[in-house]
């Protein structure tokens, strides 16, 4: 199974890009050195460093006409890979 599952394009991830800053969906047992591998790899950039973040799920509910209806949505981890100046990632070049 690969590390790097998708990028996270956000708003919030939007404005990182600015700063050379890009966030990706990774495997949960994916550690930081992996990540590095994977992104200098696949994009073909140097990352100078790794943030990563566990995005624990949430108790979500909902009324319906006749039950309420409840779950739990996914847990995954997110990295945050910082580029080396100069350097950029596009994903949208192959739409």
């Amino acid at each position: 199974m690969s590390v790097l599952k998708r990028p996270i394009v956000t708003e919030k991830s939007q404005k990182a890009t600015a700063k050379g800053k890009f966030v990706f969906e990774v495997a949960i047992d994916a550690n930081k050195i992996e990540i590095a591998k994977a992104v200098e790899k696949m994009y073909g950039v140097s990352v100078t460093d790794v943030n990563t973040i566990r995005q624990i799920g949430k108790k979500k509910s909902r009324m319906t006409r006749s039950r309420a209806s409840s779950g739990v949505t996914s847990t995954f981890k997110k990295a945050v890979v910082t580029l080396k100046e100069g350097e950029m990632i596009d994903f949208y070049e192959n739409l």
